[in-house]
């Protein structure tokens, strides 16, 4: 209870929200301390009592955005059995969480860890912690030849994260029917290569 108490009163997830919203909107290194902490009525050196340095800062809210989209998509596949029907499940959870273009989301895909050197490695070590469900997934596909499953995974990924590019909500797509798409696409691609190969 107490610990509910003292999140409740704590500044940091308005801080998060802030930082998110300064990282997405403007990028990482434009963004300044000044603009994140302002609307929240902090004064810049105030970040300090929660983070050691802006760097650290784009650490907490890239690691909340990758455990968003980890958590939406370890639901989508946890009741399934199938490995496509699971890799199809992923790709709308996947892309629901970009597509939704919440701050958190935006951080995740846009900044790069060469944005910000001297935590890139912990970026990574995060995106990598991410990735490694799409590993999973991919190396459970019934495939009746060897295929490069790095090579489809990246590939699928790219293809995905591509999408928030040239989406728009018009009502003539959603998340669930890309995925589908996406998902035939690659099935019907490795069915004609498993054929040619035969």
């Amino acid at each position: 209870m107490e610990t509910t108490r003292r999140r409740g009163h704590s500044r940091l997830p308005q801080l998060l929200d802030e930082a998110a919203r300064a990282f997405a909107e403007r990028g990482f290194a434009a963004a300044s301390v000044r603009e994140i902490v302002g609307p929240i009525g902090m004064l810049p050196g105030s970040l300090y009592c929660h983070f050691a340095t802006k760097e650290a800062l784009l650490v907490a809210v890239y690691k909340e955005g990758v455990e968003r989209i980890s958590a939406a998509v370890d639901a989508a596949v946890a009741p399934l059995a199938g490995a496509w029907p699971r890799l199809e499940a992923a790709c709308v959870a996947h892309l629901t969480s970009l597509l939704d273009q919440t701050d958190y989301s935006q951080v995740v895909i846009r900044v790069r860890p060469s944005d910000a050197p001297s935590v890139a490695d912990e970026l990574v070590a995060l995106r990598d912690s991410y990735e490694a469900r799409w590993a999973r997934l991919v190396a459970d596909l019934p495939l009746e030849r060897p295929v490069n499953r790095a090579d489809l995974r990246l590939f699928l990924m790219g293809a995905l994260n591509w999408s928030q590019t040239w989406y728009r909500d018009d009502g003539g797509s959603s998340p669930a029917r890309i995925a589908r798409r996406f998902v035939g696409l690659f099935k019907t691609s490795l069915a004609e290569r498993t054929k040619e190969s035969a």
